[in-house]
């Protein structure tokens, strides 16, 4: 077919996030299922490439895509408003498209916001996107297709969602070969996969289950392996990450996974993330043999009524036992902790922050701030409490308070988290640990100590 599709990673509008550029592979699926249906697709990768929006306008004026397909997660929702304009200057007959979780849940919005913006796909938006490049490669109307959300005069047409993809195996891998993988590992030499969609849990801060679904839909083992064999032998990758929301939901599946892996003797490296309740140590243990080297987990909290708050699910008894496990099998420990959640106090953020030293004395721990999301249940109830005090979205990293609530001022809430990293790596039992496992652990742990030593916090304890 003739069109000529163009994806887009926007780039950062202000600092770039802490962590190394994750690979897309959002428009990694879309370009792969373009290509199986025979369009010309490429990939724009702002972030892996360094590109500024000057660099992006030179690339894109050397194209003449019919459709520019922008993603963007909520901090990047600006930028990619940004990239549409600039598209639209380049190219003014250029079908534009947004998608992601934000502008799944910011829709119109979107589309009020942003003039240069035609469609926003929202949810899953592989054959959603994939029907709209067929209708317009075929000269048809593109107002009624499912999963989007389109202009129609001084209107909107907000289309029924489209089903969940029910088979993950039908998919091809994602169109790794139009990155700029030279770029992404020399940044990081770490390939991402997928093995699985939707969640079962129904956390009131997360976006991810309302986007893909409740129901945990899964990849064939012999699908997930192949694709591991596949990226081991092409680009000699060594280190995965697996980014499924909750990894071990299915803990007999999981074991399979490890047992398939072992059976084809692939010497991997990987790191997971999951649920301290979908944990044993005989499974741990089975995934360590398999090549597992650390597990992150959310946290959240050190205190079980804000657990209970945020409808997480677990007890902090189940972390601590889950942790403990993880440390007995000589896995990495990488919990997530979350400031500042709605009835969050000082107190309560204190004990989070002390609990986290507990259960994961050494390594690493990471604190974000409570970050209300299009799409949440927290959202909703920020909003609807006039809480908000800061909308711009490019802030929108859970590294910065957005908003204050009665019990918890936006002053407060950045001084406990500015705390909690300090407390956490100027500890001087940490600094011992880390020298008992090898010089390098040691004096990395040391410069951290001196780092944040030297950072000034004003909490009253």
């Amino acid at each position: 077919m003739g069109l000529h599709i163009t994806l887009v990673n926007p780039p950062y509008r202000t600092r770039p996030h802490q962590h190394p550029p994750f690979p897309p592979l959002g428009i990694g699926y879309l370009a792969a299922v373009l290509e199986k249906n025979n369009f010309k697709v490429e990939i724009i990768d702002c972030q892996a490439s360094r590109y500024t929006y000057a660099d992006y306008k030179r690339e894109i004026a050397k194209r003449k895509p019919d459709i520019v397909g922008v993603t963007a997660p909520t901090r990047l929702y600006n930028s990619a408003k940004e990239i549409l304009k600039i598209s639209k200057e380049a190219h003014p007959n250029t079908v534009t498209m947004l998608g992601g979780a934000h502008v799944t849940f910011w829709n119109e919005k979107a589309l009020q916001e942003c003039p240069q913006l035609d469609v926003v796909v929202r949810k899953e938006g592989e054959y959603t996107l994939l029907e709209l490049a067929q209708r317009l490669a075929a000269g048809k109307d593109i107002s009624d297709v499912a999963g989007t959300t389109q202009r129609n005069s001084d209107d909107f047409i907000f289309n029924d969602d489209r089903p969940y993809i029910e088979n993950l195996d039908e998919l091809p891998f994602p169109a790794r070969h139009l990155w700029d993988l030279e770029a992404i590992r020399k940044q990081e030499d770490m390939f991402y996969l997928i093995t699985t969609r939707g969640c079962t849990a129904w956390c009131n801060f997360c976006a991810a289950v309302r986007m893909f679904g409740r129901r945990y839909r899964m990849r064939s083992i012999q699908n997930v392996v192949d694709e591991l064999e596949f990226l081991h032998k092409t680009y000699n990758a060594e280190n995965f990450t697996f980014c499924d929301d909750a990894f071990t939901v299915d803990m007999k599946r999981t074991e399979e996974l490890c047992e398939e892996i072992n059976s084809r003797n692939l010497k991997i490296k990987w790191n997971m993330g999951t649920r301290v309740d979908r944990v044993s140590k005989e499974l741990l243990q089975k995934m360590k043999d398999a090549g597992c080297i650390s597990m992150w987990c959310g946290l959240e909290s050190g205190t079980q009524e804000v657990l209970n708050d945020m409808h997480k699910g677990i007890s902090t008894d189940q972390t601590r036992k889950a942790l403990k496990w993880v440390r007995e099998l000589g896995l990495k420990p990488t919990p997530n902790v979350l400031l500042g959640y709605p009835g969050e106090t000082i107190e309560t953020a204190l004990k989070s922050i002390k609990f986290a030293e507990e259960v994961s004395p050494d390594e690493i721990a990471y604190y974000n701030i409570a970050t209300p999301y299009p799409g949440t249940p927290m959202y909703d109830e920020v909003m609807k409490n006039g809480w908000v005090r800061n909308t711009n979205f490019d802030d929108y990293d859970a590294t910065q308070p957005i908003f204050e609530t009665p019990q918890l001022s936006m002053h407060d809430l950045q001084t406990l988290y500015d705390y909690a990293f300090k407390s956490f790596y100027t500890r001087p039992s940490y600094v011992l640990r880390m020298w008992r496992k090898g010089f390098s652990a040691g004096y990395a742990a040391t410069k951290s100590y001196i780092y944040f030593k030297r950072k000034k916090t004003s909490l009253k304890k």
